[in-house]
C-alpha cells in the first residue's frame, strides 16, 4: 500500500501524508495539462496563432486571480478552505473548457478556469509551508510526491492517447481536478494563527513589497527558473534534430524530475539557508545551460539533465524558504502569490523571447538562459547578504 490509512497515523504524520496526497493529486493533473492541452486544443480545431492566444490568456489572468485568492486566504485565517474552493471551481471550470465549442469560447472558459486553477499552487505552498513548519517538518519529502506524480501523469496521459482521441484529453484533466478536489477536502485544518509573535520587519502587503531581501529573492527566483524556457519550450526539438527518438528524449525528461524529487527527499537534512540554495540554484542553470549552448553529445546530457535538481529544484526550495521568512503567519499566502506572480511574469516574458532566440540561433540561444540565469545568481546574492545584514 503506498499511502498507509490516514486513521491508523499520528496526527504530525496524518497531516503530512495527506497533504502528500493532495501534491500527488495536483501534479497528476499538471502532467497531464502541461504536455497536452496543446494537442487538445489543435484537435477542438484551433491553428497554431489561436493556441497561442489561449494559452497566454491564463498567464495574464493569474497576474489577478493569484493575490487576490491568496491576500484574501491570510485576510479570512482560511487557507483550506480558499485551496477547497479553488479546487472544486476548477474542476467546474476545466469541465465548461471541454464543453465549449469554437476558439473564443475555449479561450474564454479557459481563462474563468485559470482564475481558479492558478492560485491553488500559490496556496497549497503556504498552506504546507505553515503546517508543517509547525510541526517542524521539512517541506521537500512532501512536496516530492508532486513531482513523482507529475511523471505517472504524464506518462499515463501519453499512453491513454493511444487509446483515447485528442479531443477526450480535457476530461483527463478534470478527473485528475476531480481527486484534486476530494484531496483538499481531506486536507487537516490547520490551527488557528498566533497574532503579535513575528519576529520580521513586514506587517502588511505594502511593507513585503517594499522589503528589499523578499524583492531581490523573488527577482532571483524568478531568473533563474525563467532560464529553464529554452529548455521547457525546444529541448525536444533539439534533441529530435541530434538525432535522439522519442523514448530518450522521455527519459531525459523523467531523468531531471528524478534528479529534482532526490534533492527534495534529503532537503531536511541540508543545513542551508534559503539564499545559499537560491546561489547553488544559479550555478547549477549557468553550468547547465553554459554547456547546453554547445551541443553536447548524448552522453553528457545524462549528468546535464541531473544538474536540473539545482537549477530548478534548490531555487525552487531557496524561494520557498525565503518567503516563509521574510513573511509573518498572517501574510504566508500572500508572500506565496506576489512569487507565483513574479514567476510567471518572467517565465512568460521569457518563453516570448525563446522563440525569437531559438529561431535566429538554435542551441546558441541557451546561451541567453544562462546569462539570465547568472543575473539571477547575482540577485541571490545580494538576497544572501541582506538577509545576514538582518
Amino acid at each position: 500500500m503506498l499511502f498507509p490509512p490516514l486513521s491508523s497515523l499520528h496526527p504530525s504524520s496524518s497531516f503530512t501524508w495527506r497533504l502528500a496526497v493532495f501534491y500527488a493529486a495536483l501534479f497528476v493533473a499538471l502532467g497531464v495539462q502541461l504536455p497536452f492541452l496543446p494537442l487538445w486544443l489543435a484537435a477542438k480545431g484551433l491553428d497554431a496563432g489561436a493556441i497561442g492566444v489561449a494559452l497566454a490568456l491564463p498567464m495574464i489572468v493569474r497576474v489577478f486571480a493569484i493575490p487576490l485568492a491568496t491576500r484574501g486566504a491570510d485576510r479570512h485565517d482560511a487557507l483550506r478552505t480558499a485551496i477547497l474552493i479553488a479546487a472544486g471551481m476548477a474542476v467546474l471550470g476545466y469541465g465548461v473548457v471541454g464543453l465549449a465549442q469554437g476558439a473564443a469560447a475555449i479561450t474564454m472558459a479557459l481563462a474563468l478556469a485559470s482564475a481558479f486553477y492558478t492560485p491553488i499552487m500559490p496556496l497549497a505552498d503556504a498552506y504546507a509551508l505553515r503546517g508543517l513548519g509547525g510541526l517542524k517538518r521539512a517541506y521537500g519529502p512532501v512536496r516530492l510526491w508532486g513531482s513523482a506524480a507529475f511523471i505517472v501523469g504524464s506518462f499515463g496521459a501519453g499512453l491513454l492517447l493511444e487509446r483515447i482521441g485528442a479531443s477526450d484529453l480535457i476530461w483527463l484533466v478534470v478527473a485528475a481536478l476531480t481527486i484534486t478536489a476530494a484531496a483538499a477536502y481531506a486536507l487537516s485544518p490547520l490551527a488557528a494563527r498566533e497574532k503579535g509573535l513575528s519576529a520580521t520587519r513586514v506587517s502588511s502587503a505594502q511593507d513585503l513589497l517594499r522589503d528589499p531581501a523578499f524583492l531581490t529573492a523573488a527577482a532571483a527566483a524568478s531568473l533563474i527558473q525563467a532560464s529553464h524556457a529554452i529548455y521547457y519550450g525546444f529541448s525536444a526539438l533539439d534533441w529530435q534534430a541530434a538525432g535522439l527518438d522519442g523514448g530518450a528524449i522521455g527519459a531525459l525528461w523523467a531523468l531531471a524530475v528524478v534528479a529534482e524529487i532526490a534533492l527534495f527527499a534529503i532537503s531536511g537534512r541540508l543545513p542551508l539557508a534559503p539564499t545559499t540554495l537560491l546561489m547553488l540554484g544559479a550555478a547549477g542553470a549557468v553550468v547547465r545551460w553554459s554547456a547546453m549552448a554547445f551541443d553536447p553529445p548524448p552522453a553528457l546530457l545524462v549528468p546535464l539533465q541531473c544538474l536540473h535538481a539545482l537549477s530548478f529544484g534548490a531555487t525552487h526550495l531557496g524561494a520557498l524558504g525565503v518567503v516563509a521568512r521574510a513573511a509573518p503567519a498572517e501574510l504566508g499566502a500572500t508572500a506565496q502569490g506576489y512569487l507565483a506572480v513574479a514567476l510567471g511574469l518572467v517565465m512568460a516574458a521569457a518563453m516570448g523571447l525563446s522563440g525569437a532566440l531559438y529561431a535566429r540561433f538554435g542551441g546558441l540561444a541557451y546561451g541567453a538562459m544562462a546569462l539570465a540565469a547568472a543575473a539571477g545568481g547575482i540577485f541571490a546574492w545580494v538576497a544572501h547578504r541582506l538577509a545576514d545584514g538582518r
